[in-house]
């Protein structure tokens, strides 16, 4: 019964978790031989996102590599480059669920629907794409994708921005197989 009861807290938790992330590499690479990088600045032109959250995205992938050992260089190993996608997403709580605003399953005096109460909502959630790219062959080698919700209201967005590249870019460099 107790274990039971964990795995639903844990199911619920990560129901209403933020962020979701991915990665995938290129198993041939030995990825600690690259010491440097650069940005690729072709692929950072093309998003369709302010130039405030572009700086945003940069400050915190300097931070992130800094902290991997990689340095910024005019002669680089990787090109690091980032793409962006956004989805609307509608949400219907009908009151019958446990959901990520609250516990139980609602009350209806007359027995009758779904716990008297139902509402809609609707979010952006945004899905960021950083590429790793080897300067060389100018091969993508590894990528990492985030998925979550960020808005335009956000008065955290520095730090909601940072979260979503640590998040991304934790498994950078891939453990050796």
């Amino acid at each position: 019964m107790k274990n039971n009861f964990l795995l639903l807290i844990t199911l619920i938790l990560s129901s209403c978790s933020s962020i979701k992330v991915f990665s995938d590499y290129d198993r041939n690479i030995d990825f600690s031989n690259y010491e440097t990088f650069a940005y690729f600045k072709p692929e950072i032109d093309k998003v369709d996102i302010s130039d405030l959250d572009k700086r945003r995205i940069l400050k915190a992938l300097d931070s992130e590599m800094n902290l991997k050992g990689l340095s910024k260089s005019e002669t680089p190993d990787l090109l690091i480059g980032f793409t962006t996608k956004a989805k609307e997403q509608i949400y219907v709580n009908t009151g019958n669920n446990f959901g990520c605003w609250g516990w139980g399953w609602g009350f209806n005096p007359w027995f009758w629907g779904n716990g008297g109460y139902n509402s809609v909502s609707t979010r952006t959630e945004g899905t960021l794409y950083v590429n790793i790219i080897d300067a060389v062959t100018k091969q993508l080698i590894w990528q990492g994708k985030g998925r979550g919700g960020i808005n335009e209201f956000m008065k955290n967005r520095d730090e909601r921005i940072s979260l979503f590249i640590h998040e991304i870019v934790e498994n950078y460099p891939p453990l050796a197989e």
